[in-house]
């Protein structure tokens, strides 16, 4: 239990540091419009660990990630794969959203990561799925695959294991599940890509 009390303190400063910082003005945005930050929610022992790319409208007024549209996607896309929301974390690159849920900028990438990465070495999962192009190409990059990283649609289902150096953890590229909102064939895709994941549940 000292373990878990240890992971639960360190998370509870990740998350104060986040609500009060002020390293670009995303913090300044959400507290003008009473937004809140969207920490990250889930299991701290997790294996697996979904990263996506920024909060929307929903994750903005609840602070919780994957609430919405993508969210419901989401759930689906875990129960296909026989995994348990509670089972697994999941946070983005970006703990607030960006104005009209534009893209994460690179200064607004650099100035937030670094809770992501406190947030990874705490929960220490064996495989994180990168939602989309942004989560894809940071993630890949601060585990030594920078070579490898491409557009998610030539290496989306794909596993890439980091140099033994880098820990060894495990990325899946996955396409957001945003893109089965909008285009509804893609579903199916996303179905077998998160198949590869069950793999790593035990």
């Amino acid at each position: 239990m000292a373990e878990d009390s240890h992971k639960m303190e360190r998370m509870k400063e990740i998350r104060d540091e986040v609500v009060a910082c002020e390293k670009c003005p995303l913090g300044q945005y959400r507290r003008e419009n009473n937004f809140l930050p969207v920490i990250g929610q889930g299991n701290h022992d997790a294996k697996i660990m979904f990263v996506g790319e920024a909060p929307g409208l929903n994750e903005a007024k609840t602070g919780r990630p994957f609430c919405g549209a993508s969210g419901k996607i989401l759930d689906e896309l875990l129960e296909s794969a026989g995994i348990k929301r509670d089972d697994v974390y999941i946070g983005n690159i970006l703990k607030d959203r960006p104005p009209d849920n534009r893209n994460p900028q690179a200064g607004e990438i650099i100035a937030c990561t670094p809770y992501l990465e406190k947030q990874i070495e705490v929960i220490d999962p064996k495989v994180i799925g990168t939602l989309g192009n942004f989560s894809t190409a940071f993630l890949m990059e601060k585990y030594g695959l920078k070579d490898k990283i491409q557009g998610i649609s030539k290496i989306h289902g794909q596993v890439f294991e980091a140099r033994a150096d880098f820990g060894g953890r495990i990325i899946v590229p996955l396409y957001h599940p945003a893109v089965a909102v909008y285009n509804a064939n893609m579903k199916e895709t996303l179905i077998n890509d998160f198949k590869i994941l069950k793999n790593f549940t035990s």
